[in-house]
């Protein structure tokens, strides 16, 4: 995973770029940019998490978010949880990886159990049950809408553009289980990134 200076320098998109003074003040900072992420992420934080830190606190470049949010995707457990704990720990060491996580998980804490007993008293009524199929179209709209964005910050567009249709028809199309489209695409993956990688040392 590249460090930030290694990012400014890599994107051309000069938008998409960190400032050179822009990093979190305080392991307090972390806590209250993340609880504020966690409290306006309804229906999914990570599309929220991407404009947040990417566009307006522009702590990290979008090349190192894919990175990072790569990298968060083969670790255990939440994306979103795994990118706090890292980029909290990059900025305040665990202090700040502390502050990340707990801002993200504590704040909602109430609302969601608050939520989810009003969704077991009223989970048959008809209004719920659209309205929460409403929120899922939301959610995957602003998925989208990220990957979009994001798609911009790619080194090769075509050759990691090609991955993630393979990705989407492995799923799509062919139907297969997500470990082995996983197991099948990653591979591929590994070894297009080492020929790569072979190539620029000859």
């Amino acid at each position: 995973m590249s460090k930030r200076s290694d990012c400014e320098g890599d994107a051309p998109f000069s938008a998409l770029q960190t400032k050179a003074d822009s990093r979190p003040r305080s392991a307090a900072h972390l806590f209250w940019v993340f609880s504020q992420l966690a409290l306006s992420g309804f229906g999914g934080v990570l599309p929220i998490a991407e404009d947040r830190l990417v566009r307006k606190e522009a702590w990290i470049s979008a090349q190192d978010f894919l990175e990072t949010l790569a990298l968060a995707q083969v670790l255990p457990g939440p994306n979103i949880c795994n990118m706090a704990i890292m980029l909290g720990d990059r900025f305040h060491g665990t202090r700040g990886a502390l502050a990340a996580l707990a801002g993200l998980l504590l704040p909602p804490l109430l609302p969601v159990l608050f939520i989810a007993y009003l969704y077991s008293t009223w989970a048959d009524s008809p209004m719920v049950a659209g309205a929460l199929r409403a929120m899922a179209m939301a959610a995957a709209g602003l998925i989208l809408a990220m990957t979009l964005r994001l798609s911009k910050a790619l080194k090769r567009p075509i050759s990691d553009g090609c991955i993630a249709g393979l990705m989407l028809a492995a799923l799509l199309v062919l139907r297969l289980p997500l470990l082995y489209a996983l197991g099948l695409v990653g591979a591929l993956s590994l070894w297009l990134a080492w020929r790569r990688q072979s190539r620029q040392q000859d």
